[in-house]
């Protein structure tokens, strides 16, 4: 069982810019890492989860992204900061109780490999907000 710990993310800058995010709190299972602002408004963070169905028995680990875009608004001499916009991405993978860990350790690095900037089909979805014909 992992230990709640700084995650390392790099973006997909020009010149790629490693991003830490330090663990903040575990509540109800969901351990969450953020990477701070300096506004807790706007810090990035992550929450990891893992879940098991009562129906079957099957995994569920789970990653949820979230990306604040902050601004200060002023109004009447009074500057706060504002959330103008977040992205947000939710992955949740599901693996039988029997799976092996080669078949989840293809299933992630298949699933990594799809975000790759040289795949054009996925990055130009999700990048690029291009639809598939």
């Amino acid at each position: 069982m992992p230990q709640l710990q700084n995650l390392v993310l790099t973006d997909r800058a020009a010149t790629p810019v490693a991003h830490t995010f330090a663990p903040l709190e575990i509540t109800n299972g969901v351990a969450a890492v953020a990477e701070s602002s300096g506004i807790p408004l706007g810090n990035n963070r992550v929450t990891l989860s893992l879940t098991r169905t009562k129906d079957n028995g099957r995994y569920k680990p789970s990653l949820k992204f979230t990306f604040p875009v902050v601004q200060t608004e002023t109004i009447n001499g009074v500057s706060r900061p504002v959330a103008v916009r977040t992205a947000y991405c939710d992955m949740t993978f599901t693996f039988d109780p029997s799976s092996t860990t080669q078949e989840r350790k293809d299933v992630v690095g298949m699933v990594q490999s799809s975000l790759d900037a040289s795949k054009q089909l996925t990055n130009d979805l999700i990048v690029g907000l291009q639809a598939v014909y």
